[in-house]
């Protein structure tokens, strides 16, 4: 009997692609037609049941690590930020009034550094067989699509990690189609953002991007994730925005944890953070 495997391991049983295959060219009859009939792992009805949440969250935690290791990437660059914020030039399309619309148009200025940092962090991973600092978005429009697109622009690829909402999330144009994931559950999500991780970019953006700013500055603080670079583009914004120094102050958080955030206006800066953190090379661009 012909089996295929995607590992070297004897196995006389019959794989679950074969008996997908066979059940499908069985007679349609009442029986075979009956839902209860179905190869669990086909019955969409039967997956998708409540009591099958833990399967689910297993499923996507592994598909993704699964296709990662196939393409042998090794680790990460997260850039997140506004999906709402334009390229120069563009409308901001999400304003609800003329102030919305001036801020996020004058704010266009953060998806060309975005572009810009994706990159020189895909410059270097080119140097690496595309192995190393891949750029790594949120898969959606704004700073996510600026993400994908300078690295796509630089030749190399990149991921997005989508999730399943009402609004901003279809994948941009510039994800590779291998590398574009979706998911059901933020919180696997999350975990692959930081799973390959050796620092991330955080652009202007709204509770999306917040979440995941205080996600990551959780796992280091609490030291359950390796320090990395944590690097927050916009000065003026994240001054005002959040009160850091607020906190210690107030005593919610200690004086050093200060010292987590890396606060830039370009990416030739953020790109020189990472250097000096890992202690490589010079950029591999023109």
């Amino acid at each position: 009997m012909a089996t295929t495997r995607t590992y070297d391991i004897w196995d006389p049983m019959p794989t679950s692609r074969i008996d997908r295959s066979r059940v499908a060219e069985m007679p349609q009859t009442e029986q075979t037609l009956a839902p209860a009939y179905r190869l669990a792992f086909t019955d969409d009805d039967f997956l998708c049941r409540e009591e099958l949440r833990p399967v689910r969250l297993q499923l996507e935690l592994l598909k993704p690590e699964l296709l990662l290791v196939e393409h042998g990437i090794k680790s990460t660059v997260v850039i997140q930020g506004g999906a709402r914020i334009p390229e120069p030039g563009a409308k901001a399309r999400a304003a609800r009034n003329p102030n919305q619309e001036k801020n996020l148009t004058a704010a266009s200025l953060y998806y060309e550094e975005a572009r810009k940092f994706a990159a020189l962090c895909s410059a270097y991973s080119s140097g690496h067989d595309h192995h190393e600092f891949v750029v790594v978005t949120g898969g959606g429009p704004g700073v996510m699509e600026a993400g994908n697109r300078g690295a796509f622009e630089a030749g190399a690829p990149s991921i997005g990690l989508n999730i399943v909402l009402p609004h901003e999330q279809a994948p941009n144009a510039f994800i590779t189609p291998e590398l574009c994931f979706n998911f059901h559950y933020f919180a696997i999500r999350k975990m692959h953002f930081m799973m390959r991780a050796k620092a991330v970019a955080v652009f202007p953006g709204g509770f999306g991007t917040m979440d995941e700013l205080f996600e990551t500055l959780t796992l280091v603080q609490t030291e359950r994730m390796e320090r990395i670079p944590i690097i927050l583009f916009g000065i003026d914004f994240w001054k005002k925005i959040i009160d850091f120094e607020g906190l210690a102050e107030f005593g919610t958080i200690a004086p050093e944890d200060l010292d987590l955030l890396s606060f830039v206006e370009t990416a030739d800066e953020a790109w020189s953070i990472i250097r000096e953190f890992y202690q490589i090379g010079e950029r591999l661009v023109d």
